[in-house]
This record gives C-alpha cells, structure tokens and sequence, in this order.
C-alpha cells in the first residue's frame, strides 16, 4: 500500500492520510505544538495507533487504540547513516537505514528483507511531507504512519538540540 501524509507547522491539527490516487483514507491528529504525540486514524476517525515521547525519554511509543503498546522507534549509532530500530515485539525488529544526506529510507526485517520503504517528498521551507510504501504483512501501514512520523519527531528534536548547542 502507497500512503502520502505530511507534518504541519507547530506540530498541531489534522493531517490527511491519502492513498496513491489521492483519495483521503486516513488521517494523523497531531496533538500539539508543546510536544511531540499524535493519532492516526482511518477514513472513518477510528483511531488506530498512536505516537508519542515518554517523558525525559527520546524513544518513540507505538500503541493501539487501547493503549496496548506496539512497538518502540529508538536511534541507533551509525557514523555515515541515519539508523533507527523499530521494535514490534513478538512481530520483529525492524532496522530502519539511510545514507547520510539522503531523504529516502528503507525498513528491513533482521534477515536484511526490505517490507517498507519512505521517503521524505517535500522542499526545505515546506513541513515534513512523506510517501511510504509497505508491502509488510506483520506491519500495518497506518502503524508505520506511525513510525515514520515517530523518526520526523526524533530528527526535529535532534536538529532542534543542534541549534541550541552551536548557538551557546
């Protein structure tokens, strides 16, 4: 399945999910401008998973509408990669990778089987904007909405944290 969604400035209100053929079959209710959590839900407002940061923590938190968790996204260290770990529990560990500069990134099973793949499609002064193409049978793609946004959230921080250091 081949998604498009975006990200909107300050981080707050709703975002369409929409399919190859640009119908809306989903959206992210992105929860605020003070912190990093959002909904996604289907074309119905079902919500289906959420995002979010724990406090004093830079993991991400996965959970269904239950709040039953569902996988976490950490960092992991690389010298000329962007790295990241997606674990989906009795699912997997997903490693996500990208060269260093580059704006497309692939999600792959432990046995190095890419089942997704996004890439970031907007221009620099623009919102974080996405295409993600999932051809996972364990992971759902409105939850890997869920991760890519999860890996957006953790750039920004990182970026963010950046700026405050060169700037002291």
């Amino acid at each position: 399945m081949e998604l498009y969604f975006k990200d909107k400035f300050f981080n707050s209100g709703i975002s369409d999910i929409m399919n190859s053929d640009g119908e809306v079959v989903g959206n992210m209710d992105l929860k605020s401008a003070f912190g990093s959590s959002l909904d996604v839900s289907n074309h119905q407002r079902q919500i289906l998973c959420s995002g979010k940061f724990r406090f004093f923590s830079n993991k991400w938190f996965i959970s269904d509408e239950r709040n039953g968790q569902m996988g976490v996204l950490r960092v992991r260290l690389s010298f000329l990669k962007k790295r990241y770990e997606y674990d989906a529990g009795n699912r997997g560990v997903y490693e996500i990778t990208s060269p260093a500069f580059s704006k497309e990134y692939s999600i792959q099973r432990s046995n190095g089987e890419v089942v997704a793949s996004f890439a970031r499609t907007n221009s620099w002064m623009q919102t974080g904007a996405f295409r993600l193409q999932n051809d996972s049978k364990e992971l759902d793609s409105y939850e890997l909405v869920a991760v890519v946004m999860g890996v957006h959230e953790i750039e920004k921080r990182d970026s963010h944290s950046d700026s405050q250091n060169n700037s002291v």
